[in-house]
């Protein structure tokens, strides 16, 4: 019986993985895309200060703007996802796994899937539940991170994306990491731990701390 639980638990671990990469990652930059597109459509559209530009002619500024979104949206993702399979795969080599870099990159996308919800309840929320005419608040606002337990409006700038990025799908994505590395090293939960807390939460506080000190 232990035999054939560990054979499941193996094959498992083989066949949820056997994803297409160049697929899904096209897949994540439409469904981001897309989001992106509803927000302007229904939320930023929607707003005083926008249809004073638009009354004035000058709604081709914010559409550029988001047209230069749309276009960054592949190299952003491509960007980070292999900043921080990088991270992880110098952590796995200093805890003496070798583990190959492209199923690292590969588990960091599909995790990258967490982040979609925020976008979609912000979208829920300022569409059908507390609609605002405010762009910074609009802006400002990120579900489930302390920036919520702040008045955003009274902190410095530089303090509104820390505490944007201090977030519990933030948490929950360590912890989908630590499980991904766990099941792509199959060697103990610890380590997997280990890896994850020095090749991406040590490095994901150290960049919210170089943003503050740079910022004004």
């Amino acid at each position: 019986m232990r035999v054939k639980t560990n054979d499941l638990a193996r094959r498992f671990r083989e066949d949820w993985f056997q994803f297409n990469l160049i697929l899904f990652f096209i897949l994540l930059c439409l469904i981001a895309i897309s989001l992106l597109f509803i927000k302007k459509s229904f939320i930023i559209d929607q707003i005083a200060a926008f249809e004073i530009l638009n009354s004035r002619g000058d709604s081709s500024i914010i559409n550029l703007i988001f047209g230069l979104q749309y276009l960054s949206v592949p190299v952003f993702y491509g960007w980070k996802l292999t900043i921080t399979t990088t991270f992880l795969w110098m952590s796995s080599f200093f805890f003496g796994y070798k583990l190959v870099f492209t199923r690292i990159w590969k588990l960091v996308l599909l995790m990258e899937i967490i982040f979609v919800l925020p976008e979609i309840l912000k979208i829920i929320w300022f569409v059908m539940i507390s609609p605002s005419q405010d762009f910074e608040e609009i802006t400002a606002f990120y579900p489930l991170s302390l920036q919520n337990f702040t008045n955003s409006s009274s902190l410095p700038s530089k303090w509104l994306y820390p505490l944007k990025a201090l977030n519990i799908f933030e948490v929950i994505y360590w912890f989908l990491l630590v499980l991904g590395i766990y099941s792509l090293s199959k060697k103990q939960l610890k380590i997997a731990f280990y890896i994850v807390f020095i090749g991406y939460i040590i490095p994901f506080f150290i960049w919210l701390t170089f943003y503050i000190a740079v910022s004004k």
